[in-house]
C-alpha cells in the first residue's frame, strides 16, 4: 500500500512538472519573419498559378484575326512569284531549244 501511495506521488510530481514546464528557449522572431514571407510567397505562387490557368490565351484568337486580314496578300504574292517562275522556265526552255536546232 505504501508503495502505491508512493509511485502516485511520483506520477503526479511528473503529470505537474509536464503541465507547469517553462519553455527555457526563446523563439527567434528573425525565423517567425523569415516563415511569414515564406507562407506570403507560396499563396501568391499558387494565386499566380491559379490566375494563370483560368485566363483564356487572347493570343491565339489575335494570331487568328491577324492570318484572316492578310492571307489575300499573301495569296497575291504567292501567285505573282509562281507566274514569274514560270516565265523564267519558259524562257529557259525556249534558248535551250534555239541552242540544240542545228543549223543548215
Amino acid at each position: 500500500m505504501k508503495d502505491d501511495r508512493w509511485e502516485d506521488l511520483l506520477a503526479m510530481k511528473k503529470m505537474d512538472d509536464i503541465l507547469n514546464r517553462k519553455d527555457d528557449h526563446k523563439t527567434n522572431p528573425l525565423l517567425w519573419i523569415l516563415a511569414v514571407i515564406g507562407v506570403i510567397a507560396c499563396v501568391a505562387a499558387v494565386a499566380y498559378g491559379v490566375y494563370r490557368f483560368m485566363t483564356p490565351d487572347y493570343f491565339e484568337d489575335y494570331d487568328d484575326d491577324f492570318d484572316d486580314d492578310y492571307e489575300s496578300e499573301d495569296a497575291e504574292e504567292e501567285e505573282a512569284a509562281r507566274e514569274a517562275v514560270k516565265e523564267e522556265k519558259a524562257k529557259a526552255e525556249k534558248e535551250h531549244e534555239e541552242d540544240s536546232i542545228p543549223v543548215e
